[in-house]
C-alpha cells in the first residue's frame, strides 16, 4: 500500500458527528455490533473495570516515541485521569525536561523545589518528598522541570546508569496499580531508563506520514532494551493519535500501521480536537475539563481496553 504524503482531503460519511469513531459496515457476517472500527477491524466491547478493593503493585508503561507532538504527554495524563476515574490508583511520572505533564496537571515546573531531577542525583531526596497530589482523586505526580535536562550529562559516569528511575521509584509501585512515565522526545539515556524499568511500552502515533518514519529505529531500541537490559519488557501497543476520519492521507496511514503491527495496534483510536489544547491550558485531564465530549469517551474506551488486555495477558 502506498502511503499520499500531499496530506488531500476527501469527505466522507466516516467523520461525521453521527458516526465520530470513523465506523464503517463490516462485510461478512456481523461481529461486535455489526461494525468495523477504523483500524479495520470488527471493533469489540469492552467490559467496564472491575471494582478494586486491594492496589497494587504497579504495572509500569512508558510513553514512548522519539518524534515530538505525536500525544505522548496527552495519552498519559487522560489514559492516567480514565485508569483513576476507573477506582485504579495511578502514579504519573513526568521524564521530560520540558515539564509538559506538570504544566498539562496545573502545575508551574518552574516554583517547585524538589522534581525527578534531584529524586535522580540526590541520594538523600525520597520519592515521597517529590510526590504531588493531582486535582485527579487517586491520580499523583513525580513533576519535572527543565533540570532534568542536565541529568542526561551527569548519569553519563553513574555505575549501572540505565537503572537509576527504576531504583528511585520503587519504593512508591507496592501502593499503586498503574504508574505512566512520560519519557521526552528521544532515544537517549533518560528514555532508556524508563524501558529499563517498565513492565510494557505504549507507542503513541500521529497518523500522519512522517510518524512512521521513525518506528523502525524505535523498535529498533526497544528490541536492544529486551535483549540487554529488561527481557520482561513487552510493547504494550501503539495508539493511533490525532485521527481525521476525512482525511484519505489519516485513513492509509493508520491502515499501513495496523498492517505492520495487527493486534498490537489498540482497536481505540483518538481523534483529533481543539479540547485537547483547551483542556492543556486549563491544566486539566479532558475527563474532568469537558466529561461528555468525544475525547473524554475515547480515553475511557482506551482504559477499557487497556484493562482488558491485561487480563487477558495479551
Amino acid at each position: 500500500m502506498s502511503v499520499t504524503t500531499d496530506g488531500s482531503i476527501r469527505e466522507t460519511n466516516s467523520g461525521n458527528p453521527e458516526n465520530p469513531w470513523g465506523d464503517t459496515k463490516a462485510s461478512g457476517p456481523p461481529r461486535a455490533g455489526g461494525v468495523l472500527g477504523p483500524t479495520g477491524r470488527p471493533r469489540p466491547v469492552f467490559p467496564d473495570p472491575r471494582p478494586r478493593t486491594v492496589h497494587g503493585p504497579s504495572r509500569v508503561v512508558a510513553m514512548v516515541n522519539q518524534k515530538g507532538g505525536v500525544g505522548k504527554t496527552t495519552t498519559t495524563i487522560n489514559l492516567g485521569a480514565a485508569l483513576a476515574e476507573a477506582g485504579l490508583k495511578v502514579l504519573l511520572v513526568d521524564f521530560d525536561p520540558q515539564g509538559a505533564l506538570s504544566v498539562g496537571l496545573g502545575i508551574n515546573p518552574l516554583q517547585l523545589d524538589l522534581t525527578v531531577y534531584n529524586l535522580l542525583m540526590d541520594r538523600q531526596v525520597t520519592a515521597e518528598e517529590v510526590l504531588l497530589e493531582t486535582g485527579v482523586e487517586n491520580m499523583d505526580l513525580l513533576p519535572s522541570n527543565i533540570d532534568l535536562s542536565a541529568a542526561e550529562v551527569q548519569l553519563v559516569t553513574e555505575v549501572a546508569r540505565e537503572q537509576v528511575l527504576g531504583r528511585v521509584i520503587k519504593p512508591l509501585l507496592p501502593e499503586y496499580d498503574v504508574c505512566l512515565i512520560d519519557c521526552q522526545p528521544s532515544l537517549g539515556l533518560l528514555t532508556i531508563n524508563a524501558l529499563a524499568c517498565a513492565h510494557g511500552v505504549m507507542i503513541p502515533l500521529e497518523c500522519e506520514f512522517f510518524a512512521l518514519r521513525g518506528v523502525a529505529l524505535l523498535m529498533d531500541t526497544i528490541t536492544k532494551v529486551q535483549e540487554r537490559i529488561n527481557d520482561e519488557l513487552v510493547i504494550e501497543g501503539l495508539l493511533a493519535t490525532m485521527y481525521d476520519a476525512r482525511t484519505l492521507h489519516g485513513r492509509e496511514v493508520l491502515a499501513r500501521v495496523v498492517e505492520a503491527f495487527d493486534e498490537k495496534v489498540y482497536h481505540t483510536v483518538i481523534n483529533r480536537t481543539v479540547r485537547f489544547p483547551d483542556a492543556t491550558v486549563a491544566g486539566e485531564p479532558i475527563t474532568s475539563f469537558d466529561p461528555s465530549s468525544l475525547g473524554a469517551s475515547a480515553y475511557r474506551e482506551l482504559a477499557r481496553e487497556v484493562l482488558a488486555r491485561w487480563e487477558t495477558g495479551r
